[in-house]
């Protein structure tokens, strides 16, 4: 291997989506630096967002408990890179580390499925969605003030399976893990991002390592898709100047084309209302600008109540 005789070693949660994406990242490398993928090792790492199922995310502490002891084994030097479900990194890594790379980005839509009707707005009266996300659920009920949002955990397998079982009439979940995952079947309706406004750097698979490792950061670079790390990078800007987390309601979707980026954000209340958008447009060189004037934007024209 290139500088270094020293095998990679690749932090990653267990879970089926985890793991492909992972090997991913994995494959990629090995391509790159014209190795066997079997020299790059994965190192598999429990996280407290797999251990705790019982509770929603946001009473726990956030979406920073599936990367949390991810980050300490980066951090401690036991593994080389970390690879992650890019919406679920926390605002700001921990101190010494970096989001240093990002795969292409996988659509970013979000998919209805349910075995009771067609489409959101084609569910009965007072039908249960089920949900972790508090942006999901408050999407759906500034469409369907009327539904009823039941908390399901787990991962994809175990969400259909819960519908499938009764428990809720719908779920929403993120359609590129469906498609990692070869689950496309079971979706009912994909949802645009018009109507339903993507999470932050929703489909994209995000590596994460330390600052100081000159030479992990230069191997990711040779897989780094730029447009896709712009976007995550203009979005993740938005989130930080809301100082997001998993207890606040929040969407954000960056578009690259050509040169310029299109950004849309949302931040809402848990219930859908009230709510507050903002669209803006500039150049990708300004892609972290945009997305910080975004949030800042929004913090200025939200309704009373909506922030703080």
């Amino acid at each position: 291997m290139t500088q270094s005789t020293a095998p990679l070693r690749i932090g990653t949660r267990g879970s089926p989506l985890a793991l492909f994406q992972a090997r991913t990242v994995r494959a990629r490398l090995a391509a790159a630096l014209g190795v066997a993928e079997d020299t790059i090792e994965l190192v598999i790492i429990r996280t407290s967002g797999d251990a705790i199922q019982d509770r929603p995310l946001a009473e726990v502490g956030g979406k920073g408990l599936f990367t949390k002891e991810i980050e300490e084994a980066l951090v401690g030097g036991r593994i080389d890179l970390a690879v992650h479900s890019a919406k679920d990194m926390p605002t700001y890594s921990q101190p010494g580390l970096m989001l240093t790379a990002c795969l292409e980005r996988e659509d970013p839509r979000d998919v209805f499925i349910s075995h009771k009707a067609k489409s959101l707005a084609e569910l009965p009266q007072g039908a249960t969605l089920g949900t972790a996300s508090l942006r999901r659920q408050a999407i759906a009920k500034r469409i369907r003030s009327d539904l009823r949002v039941a908390p399901i955990r787990g991962n994809v397998e175990t969400r259909l399976r819960k519908l499938a079982d009764g428990e809720v009439d719908a779920t929403i979940l993120a359609l590129a893990g469906m498609k990692r995952l070869g689950l496309t079947q079971h979706a009912t309706a994909i949802m645009s991002a018009e109507e339903f406004l993507p999470a932050v750097a929703q489909g994209a698979i995000g590596i994460e390592a330390r600052k100081d490792d000159a030479r992990t950061r230069e191997l990711l670079a040779r897989i780094d898709h730029a447009d896709t790390s712009i976007a995550v990078a203009c979005e993740r800007a938005f989130l930080a100047e809301l100082d997001g987390s998993c207890k606040t309601p929040i969407g954000g979707h960056a578009d690259i084309s050509g040169n310029t980026i299109h950004f849309r954000g949302l931040l809402a209340h848990p219930d859908g209302d009230p709510s507050c958008e903002h669209s803006s447009s500039g150049s990708r060189a300004d892609a972290i600008k945009i997305g910080t004037e975004a949030g800042r934007a929004i913090k200025r024209d939200a309704p009373a109540g909506l922030i703080g």
